[in-house]
């Protein structure tokens, strides 16, 4: 194993009535003064919302509400948060959701704890986040794994940019994880986080360094996890078994511990982004449209990598590197077409761009050609463009 330094300290309560405990376990950490983070109607709906504001009433912990948290979350709703959040002098924010809630949720922590700062500062990288509310959150939806990461990602609607922000600051001080919670998700929705999942372990597996046969073992051991239980729980919401392992799939999948010793490449994510900031499209989905296309442009650099990935996830035991590497993508592909995931623009339903748009979206990836991100295979102004191009049909 190479060095690392790794420290959770999100506490997890997981299981079946674990969001009975909620009240307890905000007090624990200091709640008193609850602000609650939601998206729609769904929380509200299904009563969620209610037992939860009821757990935190009879524990005489105050609180306050704050809707409306939309997918491909806003910089300017976590401003309005923010402001809400100072007016009711918050001490905890509850974020009730999944990864779009959660992400506005921490925004607000940092600008509540910070309020002579404009949190943009903090995802421009102008500013370092130094002091923080606790978060906490009753999760709704296995997929981006927030519940228990070090990042958060919100859109600038000003710009269009949508950027990530990773701080350790940024983890939880507690989740709490009921499979049961996220029975009624739409089938759109959770296909869309088994990729989500998937990725943030694919991201991290896909790198030139070795000697981290442990961290490799786990990461496999999870993609061939969420394959076999993604279609056990796309056949059937309401299988506990399923939605259970996905769920702590997807916390794995982006605590850091599937990189350990390792960097992280994150160069489809950023590709990805770019679709989702700009036209709107659901994050899961940009990851399974722009994957294929990134693959198939750098598996050269590392055939043997991608020969690993194909032979201990997907069992192919036959052909060169170079072949293996190639049957591993279109296995891949053939999982998300089968969950009816897109892998290319006119099936994530942007439609087919012209050179201009292209280079557009190259250029806002990488600064008018002054970044290049990724590790794997760095991702300049032109190659941007070429794997765009090469998923633009």
């Amino acid at each position: 194993m190479q060095s690392f330094s790794f420290h959770i300290p999100t506490e997890i309560i997981f299981g079946k009535g674990a969001e009975e405990k909620v009240a307890d376990v905000a007090a624990r950490h200091g709640g008193r003064r609850v602000f609650i983070v939601f998206g729609g109607g769904s929380v509200k709906k299904s009563g969620l919302l209610e037992r939860i504001e009821e757990s935190l009433s009879k524990a005489n912990i105050l609180f306050a509400e704050f809707g409306g948290v939309q997918p491909n979350p806003l910089m300017s709703k976590a401003k309005e948060g923010v402001r809400e959040a100072a007016k009711f002098g918050a001490d905890l924010i509850l974020a009730v959701g999944g990864g779009s809630v959660i992400d506005t949720a921490k925004a607000i922590a940092h600008g509540a704890a910070n309020l002579d700062t404009d949190i943009a500062d903090f995802w421009e990288g102008k500013k370092e986040v130094a002091a923080s509310l606790p978060v906490g959150v009753v999760l709704t939806i296995s997929a981006a794994g927030s519940e228990t990461s070090n990042s958060a990602v919100l859109t600038n609607d000003e710009t269009g940019k949508k950027s990530g922000l990773r701080t350790e600051l940024n983890r939880p001080a507690f989740a709490i994880m009921n499979p049961e919670l996220t029975y009624t998700l739409p089938r759109k929705q959770l296909a869309a986080g088994i990729a989500d999942i998937m990725m943030h372990t694919i991201d991290r597996y896909f790198t030139h360094e070795s000697g981290n046969a442990f961290t490799d073992r786990v990461a496999e051991a999870l993609l061939k996890n969420v394959i076999k239980y993604g279609k056990a729980a796309m056949i059937n919401h309401r299988d506990y078994e399923a939605m259970s392992e996905l769920m702590w799939c997807g916390s794995v999948s982006h605590n850091g511990f599937t990189a350990l010793g390792r960097e992280m490449d994150f160069g489809v994510h950023k590709l990805a982004h770019e679709l989702s900031g700009r036209y709107g499209a659901t994050h899961g989905e940009t990851l399974t449209a722009m994957w294929g296309s990134w693959a198939r442009r750098v598996y050269a650099d590392a055939p043997e990598r991608f020969a690993e990935y194909a032979t201990n996830v997907w069992d192919v035991s036959i052909g060169t590197p170079e072949e293996r590497s190639r049957a591993g993508i279109r296995l891949t592909e053939e999982y998300w077409h089968e969950l009816g995931l897109p892998l290319c623009f006119t099936e994530l339903g942007i439609g087919v761009k012209d050179d201009a748009e292209i280079e557009k979206l190259a250029d806002m990836l990488t600064d008018g050609g002054k970044n290049a991100p990724g590790v794997f295979h760095k991702l300049d102004r032109e190659t941007a463009i070429e794997i765009y191009k090469m998923a633009n049909h």
